[in-house]
C-alpha cells in the first residue's frame, strides 16, 4: 500500500472521529464531559462544548477527502489538531486533575494519529517531496 493511499486512509479516521465527537458535543455536551473529564457542565460550558462541536463537525468536513488523495492542508491540519488535542488531555490529565475513564483513551488516540500523520504532515508542508508524488 502507497504512502497516498495510507494518508488518505488516516484523514478518513481522523475526520471520522472528529465528526462523531462533533455530532456527541453537539447533542449531549453534559454527557460527553462526564465520560471524557469527569465534571458536569455549566450553563456556559454546555454552549462552548456545542459551538466546540460545531467547529469539530467543520473541521472533519473540511479535511475529508474529496478525490484520489487528502491535501495537504487537510493533512497538516488534522497532524497538529491531534498533536495539541494529546498534548493538552495529558496535561488535562496531569496537572489539572481531570479523571474521566476516556481521559487517558482520548489522549492516546489523538498521539497515535498525530505520530501516523507527522510523516505525510512534513512531507506536505516541507516542499521536497510532496504528498502523493511516490510513484510519480
Amino acid at each position: 500500500m502507497n504512502h497516498l493511499v495510507i494518508a488518505k486512509k488516516l484523514v478518513i479516521v481522523s475526520a471520522a472521529i472528529e465528526a462523531a465527537t462533533g455530532m456527541a458535543l453537539v447533542a449531549v455536551p453534559d454527557l460527553v464531559a462526564a465520560i471524557l473529564l469527569g465534571v458536569a457542565l455549566p450553563g456556559s460550558g454546555i454552549a462552548v462544548a456545542r459551538l466546540t462541536g460545531i467547529a469539530l463537525l467543520c473541521l472533519a468536513v473540511a479535511c475529508w477527502p474529496r478525490g484520489e488523495s487528502a491535501t495537504a492542508s487537510a493533512i497538516a491540519a488534522l497532524f497538529l489538531y491531534n498533536l495539541f488535542a494529546a498534548i493538552y488531555l495529558a496535561y488535562l490529565r496531569v496537572g489539572g486533575g481531570y479523571v474521566g475513564y476516556l481521559l487517558w483513551p482520548a489522549c492516546a488516540l489523538h498521539a497515535l494519529l498525530a505520530l501516523l500523520l507527522v510523516r505525510s504532515a512534513y512531507a506536505s508542508v516541507s516542499g521536497s517531496k510532496p504528498v502523493g508524488a511516490e510513484g510519480q
